[in-house]
């Protein structure tokens, strides 16, 4: 039987942000037990630069499956109403290697990169936070206020992106959806200023948060640059900021945010303190002072997407795909 390709509603309606970050939970403790295998991602360039085409695989032994996500990330692509980020998660057997289901990555991307900075937040900002600033104008940030609201009773919002009409057309859409006094803000300093819980979510290629601008005790989730050649915070916010990842072969590798203040001689690699894994697992301590401002970089992967729909695909087989 071929495998069934699950759309993108219809992944919407079997994953959502509540399921996902306990998914992710999963996940990350069974990737600190050994029982994953991630390989870096492959990526491929266009010639003129302007996308790339992303291989993502993956082996979960808990789960007894292999997959593999293709993604492409064309930044561009919200002026010709495309989205940035398409493709597709095939999840096939471990045993004997039979692709089991296809699924749509944007979806699974939209909502697994959202849990995972939930999830983030759960463990290493202070409780009874209240005022979340995010930076972007995307569907990221959109995901972003629905996840960290269902781990802090956030009351105010602050949001800046560069492109002022797309900022006020995103306020309008969640306005009255979640009880937040929401304010669109002119500078980024100005939205990030006191903030307790601080999420980058751009596809910047120059730092759009600095270190002096943080207060201390803050939490940020830095989520929008994924390759060497992308920040979105200066060195000075690294500095000053205790450090975590997803997966350390990922940041070592992938990450601007992490190699440029690397090669500038400002930090080191034990500036990595640990990942979400270890923290949960215990391994690896995480947020220790009130005063600590703590990073986590985000760099998204392969098994985040492989047991979303791994989660999907135990949905379908329960209740039967209508």
């Amino acid at each position: 039987m071929d495998p069934q390709f699950i759309n993108k509603e219809k992944v919407a309606s079997l994953l959502s942000m509540e399921a996902c970050i306990s998914v992710m939970d999963k996940m990350f403790r069974a990737l600190d037990n050994g029982d994953c295998l991630q390989p870096l991602r492959s990526l491929m360039w266009l010639p003129d630069k302007t996308g790339l085409l992303g291989m993502m695989p993956g082996y979960a032994a808990t789960l007894g499956v292999m997959g593999i996500k293709v993604i492409s990330v064309f930044r561009d692509n919200q002026a010709a109403g495309y989205p940035s980020h398409q493709g597709i998660v095939i999840l096939l057997d471990a045993q004997h290697g039979q692709p089991l289901m296809m699924f749509d990555a944007e979806e699974i991307t939209a909502v697994r990169t959202a849990a995972v900075s939930a999830l983030a937040t759960q463990i290493l900002s202070r409780e009874n936070r209240e005022v979340l600033a995010s930076i972007g104008s995307g569907e990221q940030t959109k995901r972003h206020i629905e996840a960290i609201l269902l781990e802090r009773k956030i009351k105010e919002f602050n949001l800046w992106g560069r492109d002022e009409n797309k900022v006020a057309a995103l306020i309008n859409k969640i306005r009255g959806k979640y009880n937040v006094d929401i304010r669109q803000k002119k500078s980024a300093k100005e939205a990030i200023t006191n903030a307790d819980i601080i999420c980058t979510v751009t596809s910047s290629r120059e730092p759009v948060v600095e270190g002096d601008w943080i207060a201390k005790g803050t939490h940020i989730n830095a989520v929008g640059a994924s390759t060497v050649v992308t920040r979105e915070l200066d060195t000075g916010a690294v500095v000053r900021s205790k450090l975590y990842t997803d997966n350390y072969e990922s940041i070592f590798n992938e990450s601007g945010d992490f190699l440029m203040p690397k090669k500038e001689g400002a930090v080191t690699d034990k500036h990595v303190l640990g990942t979400l894994g270890e923290i949960l697992t215990g391994s690896k301590k995480g947020r220790e002072k009130e005063d600590d401002i703590t990073l986590f970089k985000s760099l998204g992967i392969a098994m985040e997407d492989i047991f979303s729909a791994w989660h999907i695909y135990q949905q379908i087989n329960k209740t039967g795909l209508e």
